[in-house]
This record gives structure tokens, C-alpha cells and sequence, in this order.
């Protein structure tokens, strides 16, 4: 698969087959998406891979704005929690911050890693949604997250249960603009 075909067929996968997901191949994924970007390549990212229990535990109770996300999650064999390792990104060394930013450019760091996990989850056959709607403090206490980090996203991955339909794409026109 092309660079060009993988990120033209990737879509956010909602429904999943209950085949588990083998470890080793989740180790290939992450080591894949290690190769993301990062400021000042401080690599601020970490995966918590979670099933069974705990897993299920997560889906039923840290989703009281929007509970679609933990009923998609409660049918996904695997979860993955995206954490960032707070106080490194945008970040001097002597602590203070390198742009009007502040602590918020690990945001772009966070998201260029799901984005690359999600690219290579889809390379190798399995699906997945990255969520940014869930209860933030019971998830990271269910996780056991330490201080020193961040929980800033979700990602239900397995082998996909659904072929949605590619959504219609704004043309280029609207999207770019020049400037001389």
C-alpha cells in the first residue's frame, strides 16, 4: 500500500469483529508511529493498551457527555489511551516556553502520533477512531495515569466490522489560499 492509497482509504472505524488483537502486531504499530514528528524530538507520547475488564469498565463509565464513544469501545477488543508526558513540549530547556503557545503545542504532537498510529493501524489490517470525547478524570484514574502525564485521546482499534463510505472532501480552492 502507497503512502497516497493508505491515507485516501483510511476511515474512522466504529464497529469492529471480536477478534483480538495480537500483541506483537500492536508492538509493530507503535513502533511505526514512533517515527511521528516531535518539537524538539522530546517524544511525548505513550500508549496504554487495554482490554477485557478494564476495558469495559472505561466504555460504561467515563462517557457520560456523548455514550456512543464507550459503546463503540465496549465492542472493540482492544482501547488505546494516548498520553502525553506533560512539561517537555513547547518547552525551553531552563522551563520556560519556546512560542505564545505555551504548554499547548503537545496538542500537535499527540495528534501527529494518532494520526500516524491510526495510518499504521490501517496498513496492517486493523481499524480505528480516534476519541477526544470522554470524562477526562475518571478515565485517567481508571488508567492509573501518572502525574507526570496527560490523557488526550482514545483509540478503539480492531479488525473492522464496516466499510463506510468516503465523506465528500471540500475542493482545494477552499482550502488554500496564497499570498504574495
Amino acid at each position: 500500500m502507497t503512502t497516497k492509497d493508505c491515507i485516501l482509504t483510511r476511515r474512522s472505524i466504529r464497529k469492529f469483529k471480536d477478534t483480538p488483537v495480537d500483541h506483537a502486531l500492536l508492538e509493530n504499530i507503535i513502533e511505526l508511529a514512533s517515527y511521528s514528528p516531535s518539537w524538539k524530538h522530546t517524544q511525548i507520547v505513550r500508549y496504554i493498551a487495554v482490554e477485557g475488564e478494564l476495558k469495559d469498565k472505561i466504555a460504561k463509565d467515563c462517557f457520560s457527555t456523548y455514550a456512543r464513544n464507550g459503546e463503540i469501545i465496549a465492542a472493540a477488543p482492544m482501547l488505546i489511551a494516548v498520553t502525553v508526558i506533560k512539561n517537555r513540549c513547547g518547552f525551553e530547556r531552563d522551563g520556560s516556553y519556546s512560542t505564545w503557545r505555551k504548554d499547548g503545542w503537545q496538542m500537535f504532537d499527540a495528534g501527529v502520533a494518532s494520526q500516524t498510529f491510526a495510518l499504521a493501524c490501517h496498513e496492517n489490517g486493523l481499524g480505528s477512531v480516534i476519541m477526544g470525547i470522554f470524562d477526562q478524570e475518571p478515565a485517567s484514574d481508571y488508567l492509573a495515569i501518572p502525574e507526570d502525564r496527560e490523557l488526550v485521546a482514545l483509540i478503539p482499534i480492531g479488525y473492522p466490522d464496516e466499510e463506510p463510505v468516503t465523506p465528500r472532501r471540500k475542493p482545494v480552492s477552499d482550502l488554500v489560499s496564497y499570498k504574495a
